[in-house]
């Protein structure tokens, strides 16, 4: 039996989506021509969010530059992009009622700011149609571009996330297109600003070590990343890479204490656990 047809282990089922939060939710997205995460990247928890009422929006179309192999986000050339996606974007949270809100996007190789400028103008719509509401952007790492990241910092958002992923050995073959010193240098680069929480997400279970991902918890908090998020890979279909371990709840659980015991705030551990997985309590209160 191929890994993909395998039964997963009883700790990683979930509910069937529905429910008129998960409905209201879906008719919010699909009126405003808007792209979600939840959808393109197959997230397990898209029924218990939705039912929510709450969505990670996804910027720039649904198309990536890069293609790396454990997303299922599809790649190829990209779509143009569109002034108006922002405002679409607060109309959604407006709409929805949310008070803390991610927005990500594909990567964007192709343009010259990496789409920073898009995150920036969709940050600015939010705030001005919701004041009180949090904005958290999941970003991509503008190849480096320091100045790309300067300008989604100086928009009005709360935490600035950017995923590492996965652990330093791994990259050439989980994230074709990234650098692990770079990634790293993104989140550095963010703390400029004292203001907004910074904060990253990594995927257990294609072939690390617990003491490398002991390394990579050291790397973050020296450059005083506050907040983590730790879960379970799950290979989208066989062109992308298997899953080397599932991961149990209990380790899950040991990682996040050995992790809070280096100075991170907050650490969302569990096999179900996607960088935006509950984002709206990971922060103190307003």
């Amino acid at each position: 039996m191929s890994e993909v047809a395998r039964r997963h282990p009883p700790w990683l089922k979930v509910r069937a989506p529905g429910g008129p939060g998960f409905a209201e939710t879906m008719a919010t997205v699909r009126e405003l021509r808007l792209h979600t995460v939840c959808q393109e990247a197959h997230c397990p928890n898209v029924g218990e969010c939705w039912a929510h009422k709450t969505a990670t929006f996804m910027l720039l179309g649904d198309t990536c530059t890069r293609n790396c192999a454990f997303c299922a986000v599809t790649h190829g050339a990209p779509l143009t992009v569109d002034p108006e996606e922002p405002g679409r974007v607060s109309e959604a949270v407006a709409r929805l009622g949310l008070r803390h809100v991610v927005v990500t996007s594909v990567n964007r190789d192709d343009l010259r700011d990496g789409g920073a400028g898009h995150f920036a103008a969709t940050a600015a719509a939010i705030k001005k149609r919701v004041p009180d509401c949090r904005v958290e952007v999941l970003v991509p790492d503008f190849q480096g571009n320091l100045a790309a990241v300067a300008t989604v910092l100086a928009a009005p958002i709360d935490v600035f996330n950017h995923n590492l992923e996965t652990v330093p050995r791994l990259y050439k073959r989980a994230r074709a297109g990234a650098k692990y010193d770079r990634s790293l240098g993104v989140l550095e680069a963010a703390r400029g600003r004292r203001t907004v929480f910074t904060k990253t997400g990594l995927m257990l279970g294609l072939g690390e070590t617990a003491e490398e991902l002991l390394c990579v918890f050291r790397d973050l908090r020296r450059v005083d990343c506050d907040i983590l998020t730790l879960g379970q890979y799950l290979r989208p279909s066989v062109e992308h890479l298997p899953v080397e371990r599932y991961v149990p709840p209990g380790e899950f659980d040991d990682l996040r204490d050995r992790a809070l015991a280096l100075g991170f705030r907050h650490v969302e551990a569990g096999p179900l656990v996607r960088s935006s997985y509950h984002a709206w309590t990971q922060l103190p209160p307003c």
